[in-house]
């Protein structure tokens, strides 16, 4: 048995009939380099059970403790079934882009069956070119960005025609305990709440203000930033390079209560043309990334006349994953809040904005505890923890929000990966949106290319298309003139 961390376990506390923690992808798959130029379910079915024995967190099950007394555990799961969790459909004719979307949002808007290990994987056919899409489905309590890497990275390959498969898995599952069990651990495991408490006191407190789960309780923010100020002078260290009080984030039609269902939508932009970008301009491809994201998000906002006079904040996940907690999947990030500068009409000057902004997020990170945000959790007592996390987003949804959306840039590999022998050509992530956070924008760059998707409550954007037309339109405005062009407009 494998007990989840707090991080983990909010990711579970958050669900609600309308909010979902799974997230995945949508990789594009050419099946005409496999030997017959075809992917059927059978392939992609004995491709993961071969591999197995490579994919512990497959096989995981939850197990909660009575009321809540405890966070959950994972078990290996004696009732393991692979053909429940590998699913095949076809889209209706013609093959379009909007209706591969359209069954991504339906699959994606039903929860995970928690009596069963928390994943889903979808042959999708009927895409054009005679191509296939593999939809990827698991929980976040699971894995985090650079653990669902790590999965991927195990089901493809570097060549078409793949590599040895591991030992075949002996094991059969464990013992499924029963409630009294678990009542008794969770009772003689009461101690180490406090413990685990006393012991992220001095990294949490100073720190309060960028805990989301905790900064939005009365008193918080005074008492973060007393303790803050009393640290730094006790060690002698300067003041933060970007305050939490800079960053208000203003409210907008999609910081509201989210539905049950979702939109999503995906595009495809040149990583050369935005490290073009970058080279021009003295930034960083993330740099590119967010004010692309801006730009795009700004239209949308004057579109709907709700465009604010004050830059959107957005929720950037980062990795703290160190080299000797790889392998161990779950979730090791922390979250930065950076402003998107919507309210700059010039995209130059947005870029620059944007480069010294993230700078001086990634400076403040630095500076920060790598797992203040596990340590955050370690606060809330089990028992409440689920009604906690899910009362803080409902506040964020029908008062301030804590953030307006989330930007999420995950770099990938540029050389082509193969699954199950078929070549893929792109791979959309498929993320996660919460009450007063209803827009996600991730992309993932793979073979020189980014790979963008959006997911957006369907009743607060039902235009999400258009923001991959914009995205577009960002990076035209933002890449170099040819030099003839620019001698003649001087």
């Amino acid at each position: 048995m494998r007990q989840l961390t707090g991080l983990d376990a909010q990711f579970l506390a958050l669900e609600t009939r309308r909010q979902y923690g799974h997230v995945g992808g949508m990789a594009v798959l050419d099946p005409s380099t496999t030997p017959t130029g075809r992917l059927e379910l059978a392939d992609v079915h004995n491709l993961i059970a071969g591999r197995l024995p490579l994919l512990p967190p497959f096989r995981w099950r939850l197990k909660q403790v009575p009321l809540d007394l405890d966070y959950p555990y994972w078990i290996d799961d004696p009732d393991f079934d692979l053909e429940y969790h590998v699913r095949e459909l076809a889209l209706a004719p013609p093959p379009t882009d909007a209706k591969l979307a359209e069954q991504v949002a339906r699959i994606f808007s039903r929860p995970l069956d928690r009596s069963r290990p928390l994943w889903e994987v979808y042959l999708i056919h009927g895409l054009r070119d005679r191509r296939v899409a593999l939809l990827t489905k698991i929980h976040h309590s699971v894995i985090d960005g650079m653990s669902g890497a790590e999965i991927l990275g195990v089901l493809l390959d570097l060549t078409p025609e793949g590599r040895e498969p591991p030992p075949p898995l002996e094991q059969k599952g464990e013992r499924d305990p029963g409630e009294l069990e678990m009542l008794g651990r969770a009772l003689l495991g009461t101690p180490r709440y406090f413990e685990r408490a006393l012991g992220a006191l001095p990294s949490t407190l100073p720190n309060l203000e960028e805990a989301p789960i905790l900064r939005e309780l009365p008193g918080a923010k005074t008492l973060g930033a007393v303790s803050g100020r009393l640290v730094r002078a006790l060690r002698r260290r300067p003041s933060r390079v970007l305050e939490r009080s800079n960053l208000t984030p203003p409210r907008t039609s999609f910081n509201g209560r989210v539905s049950a269902h979702r939109r999503f939508a995906f595009g495809q932009l040149s990583l050369d043309a935005v490290k073009a970008i970058k080279n021009e301009h003295g930034s960083t491809v993330n740099d590119v990334v967010v004010a692309l994201c801006a730009g795009a998000v700004r239209r949308w906002l004057e579109e709907h006349e709700e465009l604010p006079d004050q830059p959107l904040v957005a929720q950037m996940p980062v990795s703290v994953r160190t080299e000797e907690q790889q392998g161990t999947y779950g979730n090791r990030i922390g979250m930065l809040a950076v402003p998107v500068f919507t309210d700059e009409a010039d995209p130059v000057q947005r870029l620059r904005r944007t480069h010294e902004a993230l700078k001086a997020a990634k400076d403040l990170h630095k500076a920060l505890p790598a797992q203040l945000l596990q340590d955050a959790t370690q606060f809330i007592p089990p028992a409440v923890f689920a009604r906690a996390s899910r009362v803080t987003m409902s506040l964020a949804a029908t008062r301030r929000p804590i953030w307006n959306l989330v930007i999420s840039n995950v770099p990938g590999p540029q050389f082509p990966l193969y699954c199950a022998g078929a070549r893929m050509e792109a791979n959309y992530p498929v993320s996660v949106i919460t009450d007063g956070m209803g827009l996600n924008i991730t992309v993932m760059s793979y073979c020189g290319h980014l790979d963008f998707g959006i997911v957006a409550d369907r009743e607060q954007m039902r235009d999400v298309w258009k923001l991959t037309d914009w995205l577009a339109e960002s990076l035209a405005e933002l890449q170099p003139q040819p030099r003839e062009e620019a001698v003649k407009q001087a």
